[in-house]
């Protein structure tokens, strides 16, 4: 008889999810760290190879489904959220994870993304955004900084940019976290924690173009800058950043506002504690808002908040169906209303 192997109980290691594939990114395009650090992260998550599956639009993130070992998809501009749903409420014992640009999901799929997030599939979303159209060579995008002069905007972009934390607030999205491509560290961390959330969990990544946007994130992720200009949020801990871990945030009024510990009075205890479970998503906007020089970039899961999935919602509707419905299989359904017999 066939020995039957139980890939549940195999231990998988980072190079079961490397593909044999080139990798066609520039060089010292960020987009490689954020494929070492989802292939640190499958390994880690007890999840059977074959129930993996990378699914993308069209860009240069999207590229990543040749360039994982697993099952995926490379979609169209734009549909990945619908592919990405589909597949989930299909089977919903996969992992599914949905790559993707500020262009291929703000621009032509931006329906599809503020819809995945309200409808909140169990869907792990990786946004990159480095602000800039880099696969069709230069052109802004919709988080490209107004007035930022590109090959499609040559007296600079007249339009006001999307923020994408705020923009799956708005849209009713449970979990939003935010990381950069130059901490590999972070990035594993941050993935590891979007995939135990159940729902949509969107992770922003902060990624650099070295071609057509380079440094767009220079303040935020510069060796020099760095400690100044991002604050990485923790659950139940006080705001606390800079080199000398001498900076937080406080609420002034109906505004976030950046301190000194130790001038003016100020002590830890004045700071904000992180809570990201909390419904309203007021303050996790304005966290999400936070940008240099006046505010640090919030870094980590800024919002997470438990709520029915689609999927759950849809089987669980199936199954009432079943339960109340007086067709219980083909038979009953041939000969249901008006049968009759022939001689």
């Amino acid at each position: 008889m066939e020995n039957i192997i139980d890939t549940a109980k195999l231990v998988l290691t980072k190079k079961d999810f490397e593909s044999d594939q080139m990798v066609k990114w520039c060089p010292g395009c960020g987009d490689h760290a954020i494929l070492k650090s989802v292939e640190n992260v499958f390994p880690e998550l007890g999840i059977p190879k074959e129930d993996f599956v990378v699914v993308s639009g069209i860009g240069c993130s999207s590229r990543f489904p040749y360039y994982m070992n697993t099952y995926g998809i490379h979609g169209i501009h734009g549909r990945a959220a619908a592919l990405a749903t589909g597949i989930k409420i299909a089977n919903p014992k996969l992992s599914v994870w949905m790559i993707t640009g500020d262009g291929d999901s703000m621009a032509i799929g931006g329906n599809h993304f503020i819809h995945v997030a309200r409808r909140n599939p169990d869907v792990n979303i990786l946004l990159f955004n480095n602000k800039i159209y880099g696969l069709t060579k230069g052109q802004y995008s919709p988080t490209t900084p107004k007035g930022s002069k590109t090959k499609t905007s040559p007296q600079g972009s007249f339009e006001t940019p999307f923020n994408p934390g705020e923009l799956v607030m708005g849209a009713r999205g449970k979990f939003f976290a935010r990381v950069v491509d130059t901490n590999i560290k972070m990035m594993t961390r941050i993935f590891k924690e979007a995939s135990e959330h159940h729902g949509a969990s969107i992770v922003e990544i902060l990624a650099n173009c070295v071609i057509f946007n380079n440094k767009v994130h220079g303040l935020i992720t510069g060796r020099d800058t760095k400690e100044d200009n991002q604050i990485f949020l923790e659950a139940g801990q006080p705001m606390i950043y800079g080199k000398e871990k001498d900076k937080g945030i406080i609420l002034d009024g109906a505004q976030l506002k950046s301190v000194t510990i130790g001038e003016n009075g100020i002590t830890e205890s004045d700071l904000m504690v992180h809570d990201p479970t909390t419904e309203d998503s007021g303050i996790h906007i304005m966290l999400a808002n936070m940008a240099p020089p006046e505010l640090p970039a919030a870094m980590g899961v800024i919002r997470s908040v438990k709520a029915p999935t689609i999927e759950d919602s849809v089987w669980a509707s199936v199954e009432h169906e079943k339960q109340i419905s007086p067709l219980k299989n083909v038979d009953d359904l041939l000969n249901s209303g008006s049968t009759w017999d022939i001689d």
